[in-house]
């Protein structure tokens, strides 16, 4: 630490220790001063602290004050919660909930040791105190002000630093936990910083009783995804020196493997944390390593705060800073391969609160949002080249799924395992049939309102062309699936289910309609007014875009995942990455291909996937801008749902591949084996 921050850093902790205790702040807003006071003042003796060497029980009693505010048996008091800050704050409310936020921050500045980010929350802090000590309190734009000039300052900084933290090797801090920690000792959960709930523990648990050649094939089967994605995408993994590893808190072991896996392909670990600071958040999606959500409902009230600073100017000062830091790192960016992600399912379907206190997006803010994603798509396109780099995505269940918990995980890991041979087999036979058609008709049943057709491409030779790509387990783990982007002009219908999990939120009743597909209406049934479902569809679904194409139709083949799902009731725990597997599905968004249109994409029987683009991403030719949506979201139909999928041939006649949730195209009826001495819930 330099002097001059060193300098800055004691002024503001002298300060914030007198808080503490001084009465200088009129009620109400005192109450909140003096807690946050108390709170920075926690994190800066963490931030100091030299040494870990804290007992189990310490570290435990520490994770738990640091974030028990937010727990929802606390969280109707809590300053964090806008309706409780418009309670005890009025018309003050929503800017110093916004506070709280950012200040939130300061627990992982704390454990990392960054002293510059902890410094300028607490400068921030100490302004917006020392003007409610005046005889005269800020008004309510004064305080916005005061908090986007903090934005807008640091913006550059910010922005500079999650970019090296993307794909800077020599910025180790978790690599560092993972690699150097006694993983046996569980007190290494708590270093991070991040919440550690009993799920984090668990599954630690749970891993150090498995031998080591299990943890290996764990891991191997998520790096060889990883590599395998390269190959079949005819992508030169040599060129690549980093990767990203995303995980949650609790598979450090299999992280461990993974990453000395990854070295011998001649890849260093990049791992960072989900965003802190509301520059670099987005949503409530947690992007990098994270532990436990103390509570969801916290995450998804906060999701729209860059409402407060989001104008044009904002994104332009982001987009400044993005190409900046870019620019900076452009060498680290070339050789890095792409994410390589293990996700965590089985916690409780979460359905929000929506909250009218809570900062949200205007409409005019909605499409500075939508443009300033697209530009920075294009931003990081240029500099980690979508068509050189992959990903993969592997997924395991938690504790708090059941008490068959390490039953319900080994039968994930076999799921992740499956003979891709066979379901390439399968898959192909599918594929054939789909090739001899430009239609597929898809309806639902018992209930399920589905009654959609799908216009596919049209094949010029069939013999070294295909519209789907055979899907097994390389980038997407487990197998398995065929895919494509369809036709828009000609798709069309209606998509419904019951009940789906999208994105950590779940949706009841959820109809889409499309017309040259496109959506042009949608509902749900999660809230008492139609308008507040369709703002939770707006918000979580299309992303605020007025329109989006379906970029993906999808048949599933995963019927073992599909029934272990069933015998376990876990359904609608399972992530999309599962979900999707397990029966037919529909992408809203850009294609699969997105970015990487123009790169030839072969399946194992040498044929080339032509379905690669749609009328939306073709457009990119003329106006790039006009191209991308910076989303894409499936959305399944399960099996015991699911009427029929019929493809339809120029003479009107049918062929059917699925009827009654039952696979009846010969040559794919060993997919119903699973289905044997099984009945659908």
């Amino acid at each position: 630490m330099d002097e001059w921050l060193q300098e800055r850093y004691s002024l503001a902790k002298g300060r914030i220790s007198e808080i503490c205790t001084e009465d200088t702040v009129r009620q109400p807003f005192a109450d909140f001063f003096r807690k946050t006071a108390g709170f920075l003042k926690k994190t800066g003796e963490i931030l100091e602290r030299q040494t870990e060497d804290l007992t189990l029980e310490e570290y435990q009693k520490e994770n738990r004050e640091l974030y028990e505010e937010l727990f929802p048996e606390n969280y109707e008091t809590s300053y964090g919660n806008p309706a409780y800050a418009a309670k005890a704050l009025g018309e003050y409310g929503r800017v110093f909930t916004f506070l709280y936020a950012e200040l939130r921050g300061s627990i992982p500045y704390a454990y990392e040791k960054k002293w510059w980010d902890y410094t300028v929350g607490a400068e921030l802090f100490l302004e917006i105190h020392s003007a409610f000590c005046e005889e005269e309190i800020p008004s309510v734009k004064n305080v916005q002000e005061i908090l986007r000039s903090y934005v807008n300052d640091y913006c550059q900084d910010m922005m500079e630093q999650r970019i090296a933290e993307g794909v800077d090797p020599g910025r180790d801090f978790a690599v560092r936990i993972v690699m150097d920690s006694d993983l046996d000792d569980l007190r290494y959960l708590y270093r991070y910083g991040e919440y550690v709930s009993s799920n984090e523990t668990g599954v630690a648990m749970f891993l150090a009783g498995l031998s080591q050649d299990e943890i290996d094939s764990m891991a191997r089967t998520y790096t060889e995804g990883y590599r395998i994605g390269f190959i079949n995408g005819r992508k030169d993994i040599s060129k690549k020196k980093t990767v990203n590893i995303r995980y949650n808190l609790g598979f450090e072991r299999m992280v461990r493997a993974a990453v000395l896996q990854f070295r011998q392909m001649g890849l260093e670990p990049v791992i960072y944390r989900h965003a802190s600071h509301a520059v670099n958040r987005g949503g409530n999606a947690r992007i990098g390593f994270t532990g436990g959500i103390a509570n969801p409902q916290y995450d998804y009230d906060h999701r729209q705060d860059s409402a407060l600073f989001l104008d044009s100017d904002f994104v332009k000062r982001k987009l400044r800073s993005m190409q900046t830091a870019y620019e900076k790192y452009r060498d680290l960016a070339d050789v890095h391969g792409g994410p390589a992600c293990i996700e965590t399912f089985g916690e409780e379907p979460f359905s929000p609160q929506a909250k009218p206190e809570a900062w949200t997006l205007t409409e005019a803010q909605q499409k500075l949002k939508v443009e300033l994603d697209n530009e920075s798509g294009q931003i990081v396109n240029r500099y980690i080249k979508g068509d050189e780099r992959s990903f993969t995505i592997i997924a395991y269940p938690v504790p708090e799924i059941g008490e068959k918990f390490p039953e319900i995980f080994r039968e994930i890991v076999k799921i992740n395992t499956l003979d891709y041979k066979l379901y390439e087999r399968i898959q192909q036979t599918i594929i054939e049939t789909l090739d001899t058609c430009q239609w597929v008709e898809i309806k639902g049943r018992d209930g399920n309102e589905t009654d959609l057709i799908i216009h596919l491409h049209t094949l010029e030779d069939v013999t070294k062309q295909t519209n789907f790509e055979n899907c097994v387990a390389d980038v997407n783990i487990p197998v398995g699936e065929v895919f494509t982007s369809p036709e828009l002009a000609g798709t069309g219908g209606v998509l419904h289910v019951k009940k789906v999990y999208l994105n950590g939120l779940q949706f009841r009743d959820l109809k889409l309609v499309f017309d040259c597909g496109q959506v042009i209406d949608y509902s749900c049934s999660n809230f008492e007014s139609e308008e507040e479902n369709r703002a939770y569809i707006e918000d979580n679904i299309l992303f605020h875009h007025r329109k989006l194409p379906m970029g993906e139709f999808a048949i599933g083949t995963n019927t073992t995942a599909y029934v272990a799902a069933e015998k376990y009731g876990i359904g609608e725990k399972l992530p999309i990455l599962i979900a999707e597997k397990m029966g037919p599905h529909f992408a809203v968004g850009d294609t699969c291909y997105s970015w990487a249109e123009d790169t030839p994409v072969y399946n194992p029987d040498g044929r080339e996937i032509i379905a690669r683009d749609n009328e939306i991403s073709i457009l990119r030719k003329e106006d790039i801008s006009l191209a991308y949506y910076g989303c894409h979201t499936d959305i399944t139909i399960p099996y015991e749902e699911l009427g029929s999928i019929r493809v339809i041939h120029e003479d009107g006649e049918t062929t059917s591949i699925i009827e009654n949730g039952r696979f009846v195209l010969p040559g794919t009826e060993e997919l119903n084996r699973p289905f044997e001495n099984t009945t659908l819930r």
